[in-house]
């Protein structure tokens, strides 16, 4: 898998990317219905084109199947396809994120127990949680830190 840094987020790209979101989403968020995924897909676009620092992987056709966005010291969102999870692609990316870009803070759905567990064992903790997400919906936050 190549790992990239992207500046340009050509309309092209960010419907490859909202399509790996929205698979990885179906496998992993399993507390969210239909209605909810669809309604969130719309704000997808918008949130890959303004996080700060965007990397991608690539398979071997170059196509797109895992992104990453980062602000500051912070892990905005981390998405895999399904065909590329438990390949060790997550930990290369989130290695990425500390070692290179400092992140050291990220939130997670506390009904997504995959990706906490995930986060836990690449050494980050809880320190706080929330009912509802940022966006007001009840679904718990955890928020962690390394």
């Amino acid at each position: 898998m190549n790992v990239v840094l992207v500046n340009d987020r050509s309309d092209d790209l960010i419907t490859s990317l909202v399509n790996v979101w929205e698979r990885s989403v179906r496998e992993t968020h399993l507390f969210l219905t239909e209605k909810e995924i669809l309604r969130i897909k719309e704000y997808v676009p918008s949130a890959i084109k303004e996080v700060k620092t965007l990397l991608i992987a690539r398979d071997d056709n170059n196509l797109p199947v895992a992104f990453m966005g980062l602000k500051d010291d912070r892990l905005e969102m981390l998405f895999l396809d399904p065909s590329v999870r438990g390949k060790g692609l997550g930990r290369k990316l989130l290695t990425i994120a500390i070692d290179e870009n400092k992140i050291k803070r990220l939130t997670v759905n506390e009904q997504n127990p995959e990706a906490i567990g995930f986060y836990k064992h690449m050494g980050f903790k809880t320190y706080k949680r929330e009912e509802h997400d940022e966006e007001g919906n009840a679904y718990p936050i955890l928020y962690m830190t390394l």
